[in-house]
């Protein structure tokens, strides 16, 4: 899981988006709206206060969420979108692309020329980068746009200044509202969970260390005969793993004393897949993890076949053990901490996301606007006080109350009486169980983990030092952009590939330099130098 942000950057570098920045419209040849233009252009308003008296509806494309659609099939349908226009007074026109295209509708709808007011996307991994937009003139910069028109913004920026280059293009532009998580505790959302019943019959402790995990794992497949002691979603098979961190490296890009590395060519990867295609014949690994599909996964989870893996506190952790429960009233799948080689080691990588919600629903503006004023009071609402109330918990008295100074969630969202899981309901009245352009608060996570174990979970997961060698985010050139993709994507398909060889004993490990060899053929270290280059650059930014 921890690999997420740098996987996303790739992986939206689709076809899609360059057929999208390699095309024209004729917004391209328009001259950069100013601020105090657009402002001129807004009839009939008063942006003195909130609410704002303007008859100007804005147009807002976004991806529906599915814990959206789960109850709407339009944002404006929700009481979050009804209370946010209600709370600034602007009216909003929500557009979505079919969730089966939204990729493919994002390169069109820029293709066009005909853009909505706001557009919010995953704005960090947008092919070229954000700067890459703002010169393609798909959308603004917003620098004298927050001095002038997002105060609420611009005041948590100034307290943050990691927060605040991360936000920023690499020549010092911002270009969207940011999604921001505000505590640690909404960092960490994923991480190594076990059958704690299982252990406790065993008599064996929650495993720390690798020996710890291959004694647990031989222990489940001997004394309980289950037919995949470890298993996991197929995603973390092909895009990582949590035991490579116990070897000192991911399977991206990191950082270490200001040097970037490229996990796969290290020696700690060699240990790691000689590890694992050990566990492999051993049968302590899902024998079928390369081909099966993630319902096959989950009822293996579920059915007693599986008695560790890696997943998420809420969607994972809370579900199976809500799930068995029901008929093993004994199933107690618990939070295990990240695996190292040697007890009392902290583990050098690990689930704990950034500050900025850099893979998705940053809010830009877009060149089309003709509302650049009204579109930067409405997003600037979500990080003001009451915003952040709407945005997290709601409208107070309905969806929840201040107890003791605390905004508590009502019936309406933990028990709906419609049937609306927790998330979907938090989905239908406010936005804090997704991604977009607000400030996610504390008191949220801390209601939605409402199981012992989940709050666990988040200590336990949170041990780890992954900020201090993740690689920050980071901005690249059109150019560097392009090499990149080039060469990763020959190079993450031929690693793909030559993982599941090595694990499945199709390679013999003896054969790792030359498979460090090819990598290096395929220009790995010209996109190490590519990110060197990028992080410099962050790292000297102001």
């Amino acid at each position: 899981m921890y690999l997420k942000s740098k996987s996303v950057k790739f992986a939206a570098m689709t076809l899609t988006a360059s057929m999208a920045l390699g095309l024209t419209g004729c917004s391209n040849n328009e001259e950069t709206p100013s601020p105090s233009s657009s402002a001129n252009s807004t009839p009939k308003s008063d942006t003195s206060s909130y609410p704002i008296k303007t008859d100007v509806t804005l147009t807002y494309w976004m991806p529906l969420s599915s814990n959206v659609s789960a109850s709407s099939a339009n944002m404006g349908e929700t009481e979050f979108a009804k209370e946010l226009q209600k709370q600034t007074g602007i009216k909003v026109k929500f557009i979505h692309p079919a969730a089966a295209s939204v990729d493919e509708q994002f390169g069109i709808m820029l293709a066009s020329g005909d853009l909505p007011d706001i557009i919010e996307w995953g704005w960090y991994g947008f092919t070229g980068g954000p700067q890459n937009a703002i010169e393609q003139k798909y959308i603004i910069p917003l620098n004298e746009v927050i001095d002038k028109y997002a105060p609420n913004l611009k005041s948590y920026l100034t307290k943050d200044q990691e927060l605040d280059k991360s936000v920023k293009t690499s020549s010092g532009q911002y270009y969207a509202f940011p999604g921001i998580r505000s505590d640690d505790a909404l960092k960490v959302t994923s991480g190594p969970m076990v059958r704690k019943d299982w252990l406790d019959e065993l008599n064996l402790p929650i495993p720390e260390t690798m020996a710890d995990w291959e004694a647990m794992l031989t222990a489940f497949k001997e004394k309980k005969g289950v037919s995949a002691p470890y298993s996991a979603d197929p995603n973390q098979w092909l895009g990582g793993s949590m035991f490579m961190g116990a070897f000192g490296v991911t399977e991206g890009f990191y950082v270490e004393n200001g040097k970037v590395h490229y996990g796969p060519l290290e020696n700690g990867y060699k240990e790691y897949l000689s590890t694992m295609a050990r566990w492999y014949s051993k049968k302590l690994l899902d024998q079928n993890f390369a081909t099966f599909d993630v319902k096959t996964f989950q009822a293996n989870m579920i059915n007693g076949k599986t008695g560790a893996t890696i997943g998420s506190a809420g969607g994972d952790l809370g579900k199976y053990n809500l799930t068995s429960r029901k008929t093993n009233a004994k199933y107690d799948l618990e939070a295990a901490p990240y695996p190292v080689l040697n007890k009392g080691e902290r583990p050098k990588f690990g689930n704990k996301q950034r500050t900025y919600m850099n893979t998705g629903g940053a809010a830009a503006i877009s060149r089309s606007s003709k509302n650049v004023e009204l579109a930067a009071r409405l997003l600037d609402y979500a990080y003001s006080d009451a915003g952040r109330k709407l945005f997290n918990y709601g409208r107070e008295g309905t969806s929840f109350n201040l107890v003791n100074n605390y905004p508590t969630y009502t019936d309406l969202v933990t028990n709906n009486p419609k049937g609306l899981s927790m998330q979907a309901a938090m989905a239908f009245y406010s936005r804090a169980g997704y991604n977009g352009p607000y400030i996610q608060e504390k008191p949220y996570i801390e209601q939605y983990y409402s199981a012992e174990e989940q709050k666990n979970a988040v200590k336990v997961w949170s041990a780890n030092d992954n900020e201090k060698y993740a690689l920050p985010l980071v901005n690249f050139t059109n150019e560097e952009s392009a090499a990149l993709a080039s060469v990763m994507g020959s190079a993450k398909t031929y690693l793909d590939e030559s993982k599941i060889k090595f694990i499945m004993g199709g390679a013999k490990m003896d054969t790792f330099e030359d498979f460090v060899a090819q990598l290096k053929k395929l220009n790995i270290d010209k996109a190490i130098e590519i990110n060197q280059a990028a992080y410099n650059r962050y790292m000297n930014q102001k």
